[in-house]
């Protein structure tokens, strides 16, 4: 065993993913953690946790992996990653709901593309990853639940184990692929956290807060409208989640914020529906997430 996950360690290394040791048959970190670092080897000058340990040295990984049969953890951000994380129902015999893979298949579909054609495994739970290429210059981090239901991502700050390792729970299979494929356009604009509104000055007036408001409407709505196939319903997406900290705020009332991007998607080309499903889950997300007014108005 210890040789076949030796070997699954060395596989993804030699394709630049940078790897560390999981626990023999669980998915966490096998390495220390701050409270017992010693202080010295790689955390001489200070304690470095598993991102930073992580290693496509192929010495570094036969000496870890020749003592015991770890798992393979795969350090997604140092690797240029980002794994999109589909789950399957907690449940099974009784949930209606659709698993992540039906979930983004469709928010595909509306897009206007197809599934990436990607490296992908099947995971312990019967769920899968799908892995792809971060865009030079772009640091995305994890998501949960952003994309939709039972759909995460693993990007800066996660990591997701690699096929080969094994679980109580069953084991983690490479099903299809030899390389990742790059990051979709369309993806991205939805993983980007959307820009930080620009501060207003101290001595800011609730008038100037919601002339502010008036104006980041108008254009939000200007850039849904003149939103070009394919990246439609990703442009609603972000003017929601943009405009959603205002109607928290109480610069802008939620259903004149609604009312001016249905108009805008329905303009670009997108159904009723599309429209409403996007923005009551952007809208929901923005509002949940920015109930509190920024520090300088």
């Amino acid at each position: 065993m210890s040789e076949h996950l030796m070997r699954a360690a060395l596989a993804a290394a030699e394709r630049g993913w940078h790897v560390f040791p999981l626990r023999p048959g669980t998915k966490r970190p096998a390495l220390h953690g701050a409270a017992a670092c010693p202080r010295t080897g790689g955390c001489a000058s200070g304690h470095r946790k598993w991102e930073q340990r992580a290693t496509t040295d192929p010495d570094r990984i036969r000496a870890a992996w020749s003592r015991t049969p770890f798992n393979v953890g795969i350090a997604t951000g140092p690797s240029g990653l980002v794994v999109v994380d589909l789950d399957v129902p907690k449940d099974k015999g009784t949930s209606d709901a659709p698993g992540g893979a039906a979930t983004f298949r469709a928010l595909c579909e509306r897009a206007g593309h197809p599934v990436p054609d990607t490296y992908r495994t099947r995971t312990a739970s019967g769920g899968e990853h799908l892995y792809l290429a971060a865009p030079d210059g772009i640091r995305l981090a994890n998501t949960a639940g952003t994309i939709g239901e039972l759909v995460d991502t693993r990007a800066w700050g996660g990591y997701v184990v690699a096929a080969g390792s094994h679980t109580p729970s069953g084991a983690y299979e490479a099903l299809c692929g030899s390389v990742a494929a790059p990051l979709p356009s369309w993806l991205q604009s939805i993983l980007q956290p959307a820009p930080r509104a620009p501060q207003a000055p101290p001595v800011a007036v609730a008038g100037q807060s919601r002339r502010y408001a008036d104006v980041a409407l108008t254009a939000e709505t200007r850039n849904v409208a003149m939103a070009q196939l394919g990246a439609r319903e990703a442009a609603l997406f972000r003017a929601a989640r943009a405009l959603g900290r205002f109607v928290a705020w109480g610069d802008l009332p939620r259903h004149v914020v609604e009312q001016a991007l249905q108009e805008a998607g329905e303009a670009a080309g997108l159904t009723v529906a599309e429209c409403r499903s996007t923005l009551r889950s952007a809208l929901n997300w923005s509002i949940a997430h920015n109930s509190g007014r920024r520090d300088a108005a």
